[in-house]
């Protein structure tokens, strides 16, 4: 029903536009209070790169916060990443995250981060926090934000926007009636743009999530999707269909397709009960990392990476490789 409503499909959309009036008046209001000085922002001592959208749901940021990590990593850039850690519940912040720190304390994402790119990850509510975690802690020489593109609290260097290059924008409106967190002439004040799927705009940088093998949740043994059993596909993702069409563009047509709330928290008892015995359980690798510790043998997942083109894409690349230099 969302989708349709955001989408403009179901006149829904006009019983909450007086609130999303009130919504983009707030959003607005926020931004200039930093912008006029009326509120004062914190600048960190390195970079800051912010890796945000412009959208509520998924729209593919986190793989791209790897993508960024890695791509920085390979031109000798020690990056360390940032998150508000959005469902996680930790007793003390800054939270220092590891492959093996439960997403009940960090979040989902961040402990995917730290697992695919070994990089020093922080968690807290306030980012500063988790930025100054880190500094004291090790010498970086960039810092990257998983989302935090509204948080104007914690200056920034360089913004990296996100976009669902299908859904693009819905019908333009502010939350609830549309989509929007901020609106689409934002962009201008962005520094790239990164459209994952659909057909990439001049000076926009395509995005495509590349699946790889699929990886047992309890052996960590690989295979081609081809070759699992009858599968029942699950993704509590902000957007779920995406990992649906994902598989079905592999060629796998899966038995069922179950949905959850984005950043769902699973249980082995409601998890088990998806699939029979000669089944298998398919699900995305954000899933996966807070399923390890009740996973059973029929349990796999199916890791994407981002593979990013375009002319502006090298130029990104350049610009940020010489920020992070500077500063050492």
């Amino acid at each position: 029903m969302i989708d349709r409503i955001w989408s403009g499909r179901s006149p829904l959309w006009l019983l909450l536009w007086p609130l999303s009036l009130l919504y983009g008046a707030i959003s607005t209001l926020i931004r200039l209070s930093y912008q006029r000085g009326w509120r004062k922002s914190w600048r960190a001592p390195c970079p800051v790169i912010v890796v945000g959208n412009l959208t509520a749901g998924g729209n593919g940021k986190t793989p791209v916060v790897i993508w960024l990590v890695q791509a920085l990593q390979q031109r000798g850039i020690r990056a360390g990443v940032v998150s508000r850690g959005y469902g996680g519940k930790s007793e003390h912040y800054p939270l220092f995250v590891t492959a093996e720190t439960a997403t009940a304390l960090a979040g989902d994402e961040p402990v995917l981060i730290a697992q695919r790119t070994q990089a020093p990850v922080a968690v807290a509510p306030k980012r500063r926090q988790a930025v100054e975690g880190l500094l004291s802690k090790q010498d970086l020489d960039v810092i990257i934000t998983d989302d935090g593109l509204q948080h104007y609290a914690l200056q920034r260097d360089r913004e990296i926007v996100v976009i669902d290059g299908m859904r693009r924008f819905g019908n333009g409106w502010w939350l609830p009636a549309g989509p929007m967190r901020e609106r689409a002439s934002r962009l201008q004040s962005v520094d790239a743009i990164i459209v994952n799927g659909g057909e990439a705009q001049v000076n926009e940088i395509a995005m495509t999530l590349q699946p790889g093998l699929a990886v047992n949740l309890l052996s960590g043994e690989t295979a081609p999707l081809n070759q699992l059993p009858e599968i029942v596909a699950m993704a509590g993702i902000g957007h779920p269909p995406r990992f649906f069409n994902t598989l079905k563009h592999q060629g796998v047509k899966p038995v069922a397709e179950v949905a959850f709330a984005d950043h769902h928290a699973y249980s082995e008892d409601e998890l088990s009960r998806l699939t029979q015995a000669h089944q298998c359980l398919l699900m995305t690798e954000k899933d996966a990392v807070k399923c390890h510790g009740f996973a059973r043998a029929n349990w796999w997942y199916l890791p994407v990476d981002a593979h990013l083109s375009g002319v502006p894409l090298a130029a990104l690349l350049d610009d940020l490789t010489q920020l992070c230099m500077a500063s050492r």
